[in-house]
């Protein structure tokens, strides 16, 4: 899950201006249609967790052994490239992929609740303030199913294991899934996989939770985030022999619920945001202190923004050198469609490979937090099953997702 690099400060996420709520409601009626009224399917939704696009267009190039992805991206629909909401990380954009709007809108504004609200993360349905595609699922008469979807704790499902956890070690702790699961349902998994009820929930165990559903419950819909690439891409970066070993088992796994599917089901597989690796650290507002230039420069590990037009000018002459590690500025127009609210400052994103804070020895890593246009930053979309066309889909939206997932499902989502 996210680190604390990646974290944004609620003045910051009040501020997304949720991308344009006419961007919003465009891509959100456009997703709906997007495969055309087609006849009702049921549908497995399989989040892996930090699955940067890369991973499925270049697995070739990764010499990657992902059967199961790769029958995905042959015979279905797939898209290149999904742009994210910012900011990019692991709550916030889950929220969007089931809600078809951006985090100012659904209220989900980063992983965690500010400090003023008591921190934690934002484990309760109640949090979310735009209707979420189980809802319309179920207010529709369809059985609907959570396996670790963030923002589900109290959530209106038939058979719900939210993603919360009071511990983290080699997963998330078991006990505190018990206490906010469907009454019952843990017990049943472990009676169909006597491995299940171990100390920690990792993607084996959320799988086996799946394919118990699949093959006792028979639900409509099922949402499932798979977490554990995310830990060693953040650990090790993105691509490196670690996350490709995870990402091969993370396949195995999306094999063994493909093996339970029923007939009539699709398979959507998303994720939530792109990765890049991270080989260093900078720090802009130490660099322009010793530069001499002073003015306000609000930092935060992805991002860099002024009002300041002497700051901005002192940046823009300094970008591209290490102690600044400014990469690009990014163009008004592009910060007016993207983020409205911050129309009037000049923003600015890290050097490739380059994250903002104080410098300090350390090994590779990986993160993500990025501007969601940051050169091949992207997220992944694909869907696979019966009725579904053949195809590559040019670069979408994340709020174009849950209209897309809400098609197969025969449902007209979001709402216009």
């Amino acid at each position: 899950m996210e680190k604390a690099c990646c974290r944004w400060s609620r003045r910051d996420a009040v501020r997304l201006g949720a991308m344009g709520l006419a961007r919003t409601a465009l891509a959100g009626a456009a997703g709906a249609q997007a495969h055309g009224a087609e006849k009702r399917r049921k549908l497995l939704v399989i989040s892996v967790d930090g699955m940067d696009h890369r991973y499925m267009r270049d697995a070739d190039t990764l010499g990657l052994k992902t059967p199961n992805l790769r029958k995905l991206t042959r015979e279905g629909a797939w898209a290149a490239g999904v742009v994210g909401v910012v900011p990019t990380v692991t709550w916030p954009s889950h929220s969007t992929m089931v809600t078809g709007v951006t985090p100012e809108v659904h209220g989900i504004l980063n992983n965690d609740l500010p400090k003023e609200q008591g921190g934690g993360r934002y484990w309760f349905r109640k949090y979310l303030k735009a209707v979420p595609l189980y809802d319309a699922a179920r207010q529709a008469g369809l059985k609907t199913a959570a396996v670790e979807w963030p923002v589900t704790v109290d959530a209106a499902i038939d058979f719900n294991i939210p993603e919360v956890f009071e511990k983290r070690g080699a997963g998330m702790d078991m006990e505190a899934h018990e206490k906010h699961s469907t009454p019952g349902l843990m017990d049943k998994i472990a009676a169909m996989f006597p491995s299940f009820p171990q100390e920690w929930m990792d993607d084996r165990t959320r799988t086996q939770a799946v394919v118990y559903l699949l093959k006792q419950e028979r639900p409509d819909l099922i949402l499932v985030h798979l977490v554990d690439h995310d830990e060693e891409a953040h650990a090790t970066g993105p691509f490196s022999k670690r996350a490709r070993a995870k990402l091969e088992y993370v396949d195995e796994l999306i094999g063994l619920m493909m093996k339970a599917l029923p007939k009539d089901m699709c398979v959507a597989v998303v994720s939530d945001h792109g990765f890049e690796r991270v080989d260093r650290l900078a720090d802009p507002r130490e660099a322009l202190r010793r530069a001499g230039v002073q003015g306000e420069l609000t930092v935060r590990g992805t991002m860099a923004w002024t009002a300041d037009a002497s700051v901005a000018s002192a940046l823009r002459r300094h970008a591209g050198e290490a102690a600044f590690g400014i990469g690009r500025e990014i163009p008004p127009a592009e910060v007016e469609r993207i983020w409205p609210p911050m129309k009037g400052n000049f923003l600015f994103e890290p050097m490739e490979h380059v994250q903002f804070g104080k410098p300090e020895p350390r090994a590779v890593s990986g993160s993500h937090g990025y501007w969601p246009l940051r050169k091949d930053y992207r997220a992944t979309y694909a869907l696979w099953g019966p009725g579904v066309k053949r195809e590559t889909l040019p670069e979408i939206e994340m709020v174009s997702i849950a209209g897309r997932l809400a098609s197969v499902l025969g449902l007209e989502f979001p709402a216009k």
